[in-house]
Order: structure tokens, then sequence, then C-alpha cells
């Protein structure tokens, strides 16, 4: 299934029966191709393949094996395990819906395999953060419609990139960041933006911290059955250890900003949601913060970032105090919880207002995935589009810029770079050279 694909012009049933007339044998539909109750048939499903099927990906993976709009027909994995049990828990979901057994499913240890099929409409990608700006990019130019694991890149070159071809090949794309799904937030939102807290003058975050250590010592084997060089990909080489990899991955500056993206990429998302028209700029960024001392991992444990936009909105970025984001204004203030999204306000009263039809609505999900899905059939837009799942990762890492700097900076939105600061404007968070063979 892919109505926007150029000159499809029959259906994938149609090219079934044909070739079935060719080859002068019978053409026969199984329980599973004609469909069941809530379940279309295979032709009218989404064929769907997935990228990265560890930790968060093998959870998205049941997520959508568990949509009966989606075909799953494809996994990739640099690790041979993960990939191997993905392989074996898709045949078994499937063969458990039909008659006998199910072998549909296609392994692959390189993601080009998938994006080369004409078959597969979408790809679920959940790979390390590194990987996330140019998988997007290359699966818009092949036509996939993408579900991208937050952040939606790695730096704010390659959000800005992978944004501009989500656009220009006409794909549905849908952020990770499914915080944003969640009533309780979009309701928070909905009120600040309709004036319930009066003038809104400042909006505060709050994000894990907590000293680590890698506790790496000595060089490691690479295992059998990892690609590693895969792993990297685009990232500078680095010698291997397991504390660089799979859920580590995220406290080494090279793949990820740590909490900053993690659950900043949250936390910061609802932010600015609830922001909205006070985004404007250009906009000054002062920072501060410690970073880990380790062989390995090096991002930042304790933090402090302030931004100040032209509008007069202040955001602060804390890592200090309740899991969540506290916008304040001249009236009062409100209080989201991450996760979860349990609400408090000054004003109890605050929390029962309604939202008037002459006044702004966000909109409601029916699911973080299943919007991704209706979207896809509707070639409409998502809770969490490119445009601003790539502005909630900029502000990441514009926060981690600042910490590193430890000085004001000033960020033109509109052409996404610092002004009168060419050190800044070098810093790899910003744009970061991808190591030989990988390109935009």
């Amino acid at each position: 299934m892919n109505p926007s694909r150029p000159g499809r012009g029959v259906t994938r049933r149609e090219l079934l029966k044909g070739a079935a007339a060719a080859l002068g044998v019978p053409y026969v539909l199984t329980s599973g191709a004609l469909g069941a109750p809530g379940r279309p048939p295979a032709s009218e499903r989404i064929v769907t393949g997935a990228i990265g099927v560890g930790g968060r990906g093998g959870h998205l993976l049941g997520w959508f094996l568990g949509d009966p709009q989606l075909q799953v027909q494809a996994v990739c994995d640099s690790d041979r395990h993960r990939r191997e049990a993905a392989y074996g828990r898709v045949n078994s979901h499937y063969a458990a819906r039909s008659r006998g057994g199910y072998k549909g499913c296609t392994p692959y240890e390189d993601f080009r395999g998938i994006l080369a099929r004409d078959d597969v409409d979408a790809v679920v990608i959940a790979t390390p953060d590194h990987w996330h700006g140019l998988l997007t990019t290359m699966a818009a130019k092949a036509g996939k419609d993408v579900y991208c694991e937050k952040p939606m890149a790695s730096t704010i070159g390659d959000g800005r990139a992978a944004a501009d071809a989500v656009r220009r090949y006409g794909r549905v794309f849908q952020t990770g960041s499914h915080e944003r799904s969640n009533s309780n937030c979009r309701y928070a939102c909905e009120l600040v933006r309709n004036g319930r807290i009066g003038r809104v003058h400042t909006i505060r975050t709050f994000l894990p911290t907590g000293r680590i250590s890698s506790g790496a010592t000595g060089p490691v084997p690479v295992p059998k059955g990892f690609d590693y060089d895969m792993w990297l990909g685009p990232a500078p080489y680095a010698a291997y250890h397991p504390r660089r990899c799979h859920g580590n991955f995220r406290w080494v500056m090279d793949y990820s900003d740590g909490e900053l993206t993690d659950r900043g990429a949250h936390v910061n998302d609802i932010a600015l949601l609830g922001a909205g028209p006070l985004l404007v700029g250009p906009v000054e960024i002062q920072g501060r913060g410690r970073c880990l001392d380790d062989p390995i991992w090096d991002v930042p444990y304790e933090y402090h970032v302030e931004f100040t936009y032209a509008s007069g909105l202040r955001m602060i970025v804390d890592s200090q105090g309740r899991r969540g984001i506290r916008f304040e204004g001249t009236e009062g203030w409100i209080f989201v919880a991450i996760h979860g999204g349990a609400l408090s306000a000054s004003n109890p009263e605050i929390l029962k207002s309604k939202i008037g039809p002459g006044e702004v609505h966000l909109g409601r999900s029916i699911g973080h995935g299943q919007d991704w899905v209706r979207a896809i059939r509707r070639r409409g837009p998502t809770m969490a589009p490119a445009e601003d799942g790539h502005r909630t990762a900029s502000f990441c890492h514009l926060s981690l810029i600042a910490v590193l700097l430890r000085r004001k900076l000033k960020w033109d939105l509109q052409r996404e770079q610092f002004l009168g600061d060419d050190e800044a404007n070098a810093m790899d968070l910003v744009y970061r050279p991808m190591r030989e063979p990988w390109r935009l």
C-alpha cells in the first residue's frame, strides 16, 4: 500500500492474480490475505520495515505488530542476536494468525536492503541517535514514510537536512516524542496558549541528572555477530567497548546529548508546544554545567541553561527539580509531570476550564503510533511532524552547546546559526562531518 508512490496503477492483489494466471496456477487468497474482522486484507496493509530492533526498537516493534493495518515484513539490526530475535518474533506473531507457518519477514544486517525494496511503504527507525537524521533523509529519498525515535537528529545540520527531505519528497513523518500525544499535555498547552495563566513570561523544564561512571577498563574485542563498524556508521571511529554501545550510547557526545536529548526531547517538546507563538528570534542562550569525567562517557550530568526570546519569554532548562514543565504567567502557573502528564496549577479552577470553539485547539491523538498510521492513510500531518521534531532536537543541542561554551550566545532561528560567533558555529553539534562512506 502506497497511494502516493508515482506510477502505481494496480494493487498488489491484482499483480499477484496476474502472475498466477501467467504461470497457469489457480489464484488462492489465504485467510490472512482476505483479512479478518478489524484487519484489512494484505493488499491494503502498510508494508513496514523496522530499522533498529533492540531496546526501544523492540518496544516499538510490539506496538506496530499489534496494529492490524500494518504488515511488518523486514527487520534490520547490526547485532545478529537482536536481528534474529526480532525476525523470529515477527514470524511467530503472524504464524499465530494464519494457517500453518509464516516466514514472510526478511532480516537485514544493512538497512539499505530495506530501503531498496519497492514493496516497503514505511520504516520505523529506532537506532542510536547519531543515525536518526541520516536514516530519515535516506528513507525519505527512497519514498518511505518514517516513524523516527526522538531526538530527530544528533546535530542541528542533520535535523535540517532530514526535515527538508521529508518535505521535498512528500513523506509522512512522526517523531517518537510520544508525550506529545498525551491528552493532559495537549490540554495544558491549550490552557497556556489561550491565556488561562495570563501572559506567559517563563517556562521551566526539569530533567533528570546523576553522577555516573561507565566503569570501563581495558580494550574489549568486538563480540561475534555484531557489526560494530555499521553500528558506528557516520560517527567518528572509536575502539569498541560494550559501555559505548546499545543502551549506553546516550552518555557519549558522539552519539547523543545525554539526558538533554533523552528526557529533554520529551520535556522540552511539550514546553515548546505550549510556547508556540512566543518562539520568535533571535534568542539569547547562556548555560553552565559539569560533564562526566570518564574514559567513555562525557555528557553533562548537571546543567542550567537559559533561553531569552525576542518576545521576552524565558525558557530555563535545569537538572534540579521534579521532572516536568512549569508554565508561569502573570495570573498563575501550570505544572505538567513527565511521564504520565499529571497536571497541577496555582489555582485548581484553571484545570476545570473548557476550551471554547473560538479558541486555540491542538487536537487529540488516537495514540502516537496509531496517529502515524492514520496520517499515512490520509497523507496528512502527524502530531509530531518533522519541523517540530527538528525544532525540539535543535533546542536540546543548543542547550548542550551553551553548557560547553559557558558564555552568552545569540542564535538566529531563521538562518539556524549563531550570530557573530565562529567558534559556536563550528561546534559539531551544529554540523558534524560524517565518517566515510556516509553522506547526507
